[in-house]
């Protein structure tokens, strides 16, 4: 195993205790990451660390220079094309793979440009690809080649979870060939959408689609919202900042509303559903809810980022609060040296559990992104979407029950380690300030905590439903395949005889 790209570790106090390892820390670096995507990682931060648009403050800016800076910084970004050549011809998966690489790479650096980036170019390209056909395909060369920026929009002022009841309305005007998007009052403007305050040119709207006077629920449109030489929003657009946030202030969330706004007929992604020039819908889906299930399953490619951003997240929480304990002596024996606390077992009872959990959640958060950009390859192939629905779903329902616990898990972690730093974890310098401000809007965004679990919940009535009624599950991932076997996990009963058999059954699980 080649380890020589990876430079060593600087001289420090923490000499001592790296020499009582019993492991290569090179080598387990790899365990966590392909070498290729970690030298591309190394490269993007040495470059970064050479740019003075990159270098950190010693006082915070405002606000409003907080998203001047993050947009110059993402448009420098965009710029140095860190993407290989020969990945950017490579296979849907291989080249999602590296795009996460580069942007879990920037959010080291710069985590609302990231979360920028993110929005406007990898979410938005892949919703293009999976709810979109060859009529978008010189959108995606745009994001590419740097003439736009986007956004997504779905959540209003009034409605966040319960999309089916978003009341912005598309109505298609036959004589024109256009849609024409009405916001019906401020309740159902567009809000807590990334880049849209003062970057974005263009939106991924979802809105209810009406023809011939019948809604045909929630569906997908490109909208253009500003001129991309002056960044002036057009006519018939109300656009605003939401103001000032608890953290990722470089972020320029923003609002919209739409009156009479009118967007050509192509502008609907149209893969699983379509309206003809005479006004005709056509869909794939016999029931809405299930096209609103297509559609909304894109989002679960911010979830996977989410997940994959708290993991290194949590990853740098107990690195900072180990080290600090490594270093920080306090009380001893009479006379004699003080002790590290980390060699104290209540301080290990404290972080330890979370080292474990940053190794587990980071190894997780690798594979189930493997499954889900193959379920998205296979999505893009001439296979019929139907035929790769129970996979969808699945996938749907892991993301659902693991981004809540990936992100509560990272956000307890950093509060734990700060606490474990006292004092001096409070300073701005620990960064677990930064650390806890970062993470604590990914309980709520690209899908709240509680409502996801709840989706799971049902997913998983929905497999019991069939094994009582078919004794199968619809699982091809075997996610719940144990469920099949229930009337023989469930009539199993255990029975310790002493104090000794309970402890060695339960150092088994």
């Amino acid at each position: 195993m080649d380890t020589s790209f990876i430079c060593d570790l600087p001289s420090g106090p923490l000499d001592s205790h790296r020499r009582n390892v019993s492991f290569d820390w090179k080598k387990l670096k790899l365990v966590f990451e392909k070498p290729q995507l970690l030298k591309l990682k190394l490269k993007i931060w040495n470059t970064l660390e050479e740019d003075p648009l990159f270098q950190r403050f010693d006082e915070e800016p405002t606000t409003q220079e907080q998203k001047r800076i993050a947009a110059l910084q993402l448009q420098q970004f965009r710029k140095y094309k860190f993407m290989p050549i020969s990945t950017n011809k490579a296979f849907v998966k291989d080249r999602a793979r590296c795009l996460m690489s580069i942007n879990e790479a920037l959010a080291v650096v710069c985590p609302a440009v990231s979360v920028k980036q993110a929005i406007g170019v990898y979410l938005f390209q892949n919703t293009l690809t999976t709810l979109g056909t060859e009529r978008h395909q010189h959108i995606i060369e745009e994001l590419w080649n740097q003439q736009a920026l986007s956004a997504l929009a779905l959540t209003e002022v009034a409605h966040g979870s319960d999309a089916k009841n978003m009341r912005t309305t598309a109505t298609y005007d036959q004589e024109t060939e256009e849609f024409v998007i009405n916001t019906p009052d401020f309740q159902a403007a567009k809000c807590w959408v990334g880049n849209l305050g003062k970057t974005c040119t263009m939106v991924l709207l979802f809105a209810q689609l009406y023809t011939g006077g019948q809604c045909f629920g929630l569906h997908a449109f490109v909208v253009p919202v500003r001129d991309p030489k002056t960044l002036l929003p057009y006519p018939g657009l109300i656009i605003g900042d939401i103001g000032e946030k608890i953290g990722l202030n470089g972020i320029d969330n923003g609002f919209v509303m739409f009156q009479n706004y009118r967007i050509p007929r192509q502008n609907l992604l149209n893969r699983v559903a379509d309206v003809t020039k005479d006004g005709d819908y056509e869909s794939s889906f016999t029931e809405p809810g299930k096209l609103l299930g297509a559609a909304l399953e894109n989002l679960s490619a911010g979830r996977v980022g989410i997940m994959q951003e708290s993991s290194n997240n949590l990853i740098n929480a107990v690195t900072i609060a180990v080290r600090y304990a490594a270093l920080r002596t306090q009380f001893g024996s009479d006379n004699g040296p003080e002790v590290p606390i980390i060699e104290y077992q209540l301080h290990q009872w404290r972080l330890f559990p979370y080292v474990s959990a940053a190794a587990v959640l980071k190894i997780f958060t690798t594979s189930l992104t493997d499954d889900y950009l193959n379920a998205v390859e296979m999505s893009n192939t001439d296979t019929a979407i139907d035929n790769l629905r129970e996979m969808i779903s699945e996938i749907h329902a892991i993301i659902s029950a693991t981004k809540p616990l990936v992100t509560w898990t990272c956000l307890h972690a950093i509060q734990e380690c700060r606490e474990a730093c006292g004092g001096h974890g409070y300073l701005k310098a620990a960064r677990f300030g930064d650390l806890r401000s970062t993470v604590d809007p990914c309980v709520s965004y690209e899908g709240d905590n509680n409502v996801l679990l709840q989706q799971t919940s049902n997913w998983l009535l929905r497999q019991w439903s069939s094994v009582i009624n078919h004794n199968t599950t619809h699982s091809p991932l075997k996610t719940c395949s144990f469920l099949t076997n229930c009337n023989e996990i469930l009539s199993k009963r255990f029975a310790g005889s002493s104090v000794r058999h309970v402890k060695t059954v339960a150092c088994k699980f």
